[in-house]
């Protein structure tokens, strides 16, 4: 019951592995496009990516009860991720409003 199979030992690294790429990305997005709101991402995204690596952890150690604190641990970091991740998205779409927008006009119906 808690050995996992090879397949799925190669979707939790390979998901480990795509975050870390998926971070480098988006960190050199915001180096090219300047927004440093995307840097922001990038480092929103690292609570999620250590509690992948809690759960890799927890796993590979056979769920030790000695390493149960690393659950625990999983769970704070996934939340934490998400309302970093939400605050960078929320970053991110605000500074893609721009700050003299106009106000379009009604058509006006011709009768």
């Amino acid at each position: 019951m808690h050995t996992l199979s090879i397949p799925t030992w190669i979707i939790h690294i390979s998901s480990v592995i795509e975050w870390i790429v998926a971070i480098w990305l988006i960190w050199t997005y915001g180096e090219l496009t300047g927004n440093r709101n995307w840097w922001g991402l990038s480092l929103a995204m690292l609570p999620a990516l250590v509690s992948a690596m809690c759960a890799c952890t927890w796993h590979y150690f056979d769920n030790a009860e000695s390493l149960e604190w690393l659950v625990t641990l999983q769970a704070t970091m996934t939340l934490v991720g998400n309302f970093t991740l939400w605050a960078a998205a929320y970053l991110i779409w605000r500074s893609t409003k721009s700050v003299n927008t106009v106000e379009p006009n009604p058509i006006k119906s011709e009768q």
